[in-house]
């Protein structure tokens, strides 16, 4: 498989799990942010990545969560479950049944956390899980998660674009010079989601390469998805003027190394999405919600500064 084998691109969320008060599941409120998700046109979803929490979860319940996603998308955009698991055996059973049971379009993994393994190691682990089944798989580089950045490696972007299943990387280093190398290294070859939804990265889509963004939670979509739909249509100046109206919301709540301005990044995305009325649950320990009135004052401020409150109003 190549790039040319998928034709995943544009704007993605990398979807929170919604859970109730008391921990559970809450199957209802993660059908509703799918239903969300596909009145906002975006171009495709993640689920159980880092923003869904699968470090919390069960097995089971990383499977459920594949199984009402696929159920719920109904072919709508590609659904891709992530299986990120300690060893490459935890990550192989998810990623089987997500092909086999559920019926997922794709899969995404980053190095096993925790581990600090090197570039022969995370070769190895990404032959082994990508081999696991026949579906079209994404290399996730997550550094601040795992404290590996496949992209400081020479060559190893390009060894990772060579195994046989794998069709994109999700190249999430923090370091925009290293990100653009990836893209420079492996873009003829898979596609690369990374940091684009600014004027600079317009100009790398329009110049040099690259296919999308999966952002935590997908809150941006209504400036995120006009602005992938401009690109698409070699339209630079409306996608600028998107691009600048997604940059007004995501620089004051993402700092440049993905952590959250006001709160962890998945407690700060929940608090969010309840100021604005959309079911993304609670979080689970060990995260804890934001409940602080002054932070949830200030992140309501940008929701409504950025434009975002009354973009939502006029879609809906």
């Amino acid at each position: 498989m190549d790039r040319d084998d998928v034709t995943w691109h544009g704007y993605w969320p990398a979807a929170p799990t919604p859970f109730t008060a008391d921990g559970l599941l809450d199957e209802d409120a993660w059908r509703a942010l799918l239903r969300l998700y596909a009145e906002q046109g975006v171009h495709g979803v993640l689920v159980n990545g880092s923003t869904g929490e699968w470090f919390s979860q069960s097995a089971d319940e990383r499977r459920r969560v594949v199984e009402i996603a696929v159920d719920e998308v109904a072919g709508r955009f590609p659904v891709i479950a992530g299986v990120t698991a300690y060893t490459p055996d935890e990550a192989i059973a998810l990623a089987r049944h997500a092909a086999d049971e559920a019926g997922a379009d794709g899969l995404l993994a980053t190095p096993p956390p925790y581990v600090h393994p090197g570039p022969d190691e995370i070769v190895h682990f990404y032959d082994r899980v990508s081999s696991a089944t026949a579906l079209p798989f994404m290399v996730y580089n997550w550094p601040r998660g795992v404290a590996v950045d496949i992209s400081a490696h020479p060559g190893l972007a390009a060894r990772l674009a060579d195994l046989d299943n794998v069709v994109a990387i999700k190249d999430s280093t923090g370091d925009w010079l290293r990100m653009l190398g990836t893209v420079e290294a492996v873009s003829d070859r898979v596609r690369v989601f990374g940091s684009f939804l600014h004027r600079r990265g317009l100009a790398v889509l329009m110049e040099l390469g690259g296919d999308g963004n999966i952002d935590g939670g997908g809150m941006g979509a209504p400036f995120a998805v006009p602005y992938y739909e401009a690109v698409a249509a070699r339209d630079a100046g409306a996608a600028r003027a998107w691009a600048d109206r997604y940059t007004a919301l995501s620089s004051r709540l993402i700092n440049p190394d993905y952590s959250g301005v006001f709160g962890s990044p998945i407690a700060q995305l929940k608090a969010a999405m309840r100021l604005l009325g959309q079911p993304g649950g609670h979080v689970r320990p060990p995260l804890l919600p934001i409940e602080d009135e002054t932070r949830l004052r200030a992140i309501d401020a940008v929701l409504t500064e950025s434009g975002l409150k009354a973009a939502l109003g006029a879609r809906g």
